[in-house]
């Protein structure tokens, strides 16, 4: 009875403590490479933006037009070159990618300047395919800062050294919706200490080399 007790609390105890063992050790190790300043950020080739969904009439939600604006700044202050945009484009009724390049054409970024990866289905496939497909071996990342460390470390787990900049979220979004992305994250970071140290999947899609023009 008192070892069942205790292999019960025991597990508990993993199953609660790994999530939270994960998000504590993503931030640890990526401290030094995020920042919130866009002013810090060193002059580069590539800015890598996330897809955060799109509404029904092809707009981007708040959070990834958050997110392109802050990587549109970059690109008009000479800041980056080019923009990687990487989203779900998993049917013909909804496309990531195309609403976000549409949106910074019209923000003044030259087209030649973006390239699209339409089967950036999840943030490790994302950086995955961002050096196998399109050859980026340095960058920043663009996301919300709540997201960021757990993309700066799966782009540098992958071979792709990166720096991060976070956009706004506490503060900028409802307290309901923070903690729901929160709770996410935390779940998130085992799932991606998993995929790059003991999965190692390939992506849903590689197909051949593209490069960044």
């Amino acid at each position: 009875m008192v070892l069942g007790r205790s292999l019960f609390w025991g597990g508990m105890a993993l199953l609660l403590g790994t999530p939270l063992f994960s998000y504590v050790y993503l931030q640890g190790m990526t401290r030094s490479h995020r920042y919130r300043d866009p002013q810090a950020i060193v002059p580069t080739r590539v800015a890598l933006v996330l897809g955060a969904g799109v509404w029904a009439d092809g707009t981007p939600t708040p959070m990834l037009a958050d997110r392109l604006d802050a990587a549109i700044e970059l690109y008009h202050r000479g800041q980056v070159q080019k923009l990687l945009m990487s989203g779900d484009n998993g049917s013909q009724y909804y496309d990531e990618v195309i609403t976000m390049a549409t949106y910074a054409e019209q923000w003044g970024v030259v087209p030649g300047d973006i390239t699209l990866d339409y089967a950036g289905f999840s943030t490790y496939e994302s950086c995955y395919r961002a050096r196998e497909i399109f050859g980026m071996t340095e960058g920043v990342v663009v996301t919300q800062d709540f997201h960021l460390a757990r993309n700066v470390y799966t782009c540098r787990a992958l071979g792709v050294t990166v720096v991060g900049l976070g956009t706004p979220d506490w503060g900028r979004y409802s307290d309901v919706t923070m903690r729901r992305m929160l709770l996410r994250e935390v779940l998130a970071g085992v799932k991606a200490l998993a995929e790059l140290h003991l999965l190692q999947p390939e992506p849903t899609f590689l197909g051949p080399y593209e490069g960044i023009p």
